[in-house]
């Protein structure tokens, strides 16, 4: 065993309990509307920030006790090592799925048939330990970004023949995560941007990303894969530019190359700060453009520009994001995936448990108290009452292509219009959400 200092399973004990490795909110198979909290929040681990990840910065070296990561063994045993330790993770956290990069899984060669080898074994493997422990696959991706290859893009690059490679890389990625039961599989645009003008054909490098994405959806469908293609919104880091800068700009980009019923958005919670937007803000736009899929959940630094990763721990922002995502129906195949880090200076092995068991209890609150907002709807009468001219006789008649210009001017001389602002409440607004969460149970 790896995680040996947790002997067993993470329990739930309750509000009141005291103990750091207990899920003080989080329980499974608790009802809350018409689902279980595991079917409703779907929670995942990752691979690559958990196990694949030393606890380095661009200042200094890996921190983490992470020893298939040392470079002394043979590639394929550290893989495995890793792998082991993974599913001892995911089986006593009791998360119930786990999402994976292809190279984080295994060793990339500097063959691709032999890069594909190794994943395709080491995938075998993990279909045994996914039977043994019942965790499934929420995504697979392809890491289309850490090689130099991928320097200047994958799909976007001045070279056809990394196009060619980046294709073959998602198309194997796929096959795994089809054969292991993948629920989605995300296509994250690292490096799909650009870091100056003077060496870039906006027309063309767009041209070559939607080709690309109507390639993987073709794929799709020959092969049979009936999960959620995703992409996952970023505005920059590392590039300058991001062709998939927020999910108004992916959905603008989707419809313009007519792949909007083929796409869906992951949306992490760090990306939307990135993006100069709050992270309901990006759930909520998703929501209403239909192409709500899955979520990242994590959050950042609110004085870094920069993507660091950090459990979610507001449940105040967390519930407003829930809330959308239970009025939007709820998640179909998506779910709450993990993409966090720890701190550099958590160096104990339980610190990865002491992270999850934060961020799985500020989502099962969180969604607790946006159940209770939902079930009172205590928001939905406010807009109701907000926007109830609109269907009037007024509202509805200018929304039917009744009026012009010219017939609304008339309107308003003829009735003196001059109406008085209401007020918007914000404040009372965010006192009475305050109030859900505190009254929570």
């Amino acid at each position: 065993m790896f995680f040996d200092e947790v002997t067993e399973p993470i329990a739930y004990e309750g509000p009141e309990s005291d103990n750091p490795l207990a899920f003080r909110w989080y329980d499974a198979d608790r009802v809350v509307g018409e689902r279980t909290m595991r079917d409703h929040l779907r929670m995942a681990t990752c691979y690559w920030h958990s196990f694949n990840w030393p606890g380095d910065d661009v200042f200094g070296a890996g921190t983490f006790d992470r020893p298939w990561l040392d470079g002394s063994q043979d590639p394929m045993t550290a893989a495995r090592a890793k792998m082991a330790a993974a599913f001892e993770f995911f089986d006593k956290l009791g998360t119930p799925f786990y999402s994976f990069h292809d190279y984080d899984m295994a060793p990339e060669e500097e063959s691709f048939a032999k890069s594909c080898a190794n994943l395709d074994a080491l995938a075998d493997e993990a279909a045994e330990y996914m039977e043994d422990t019942g965790v499934k696959l929420l995504w697979g991706t392809a890491n289309l970004f850490s090689h130099p290859r991928y320097a200047a893009g994958a799909a976007t690059n001045p070279d056809p023949e990394v196009f060619a490679r980046a294709a073959a890389q998602v198309r194997h990625a796929m096959d795994v995560t089809h054969r292991l039961g993948g629920a989605n599989y995300v296509l994250w645009g690292g490096r799909e941007g650009y870091e100056t003008i003077l060496n870039t054909d906006l027309r063309r490098e767009g041209e070559q990303l939607a080709r690309f994405l109507h390639m993987v959806a073709e794929y799709k469908h020959d092969i049979g894969f009936t999960g959620t293609l995703l992409l996952e919104p970023k505005p920059q880091e590392p590039t300058k530019h991001q062709y998939d800068h927020d999910v108004a700009t992916v959905y603008g980009f989707l419809v313009r190359h007519g792949l909007e019923d083929e796409y869906g958005v992951n949306i992490e919670g760090n990306h939307a700060t990135l993006a100069g937007h709050d992270f309901v803000h990006e759930v909520a736009t998703a929501v209403e453009t239909g192409i709500f899929g899955s979520i990242d959940a994590n959050t950042g630094d609110d004085r870094l520009g920069w993507d660091t990763d950090q459990f979610p721990k507001s449940v105040e922002t967390l519930s407003l994001v829930t809330y959308h995502i239970l009025k939007g129906g709820g998640f179909d195949t998506g779910g709450f995936m993990f993409d966090t880090k720890l701190r550099r200076q958590s160096l104990d092995r339980t610190d990865l448990f002491h992270g999850h068991v934060l961020g799985m209890d500020t989502l099962a609150k969180s969604l607790l108290v946006a159940q209770a907002m939902l079930d009172d709807s205590a928001l939905d009468d406010v807009l109701a009452e907000r926007y109830a001219g609109w269907d009037d006789e007024l509202g509805a008649s200018i929304l039917a292509g009744d009026h012009g210009l010219a017939s609304l001017s008339d309107h308003v001389v003829d009735h003196d219009l001059d109406p008085a602002p209401v007020s918007g409440r914000q404040e009372a607004l965010e006192g009475l959400v305050n109030r859900y969460v505190e009254r929570v149970a």
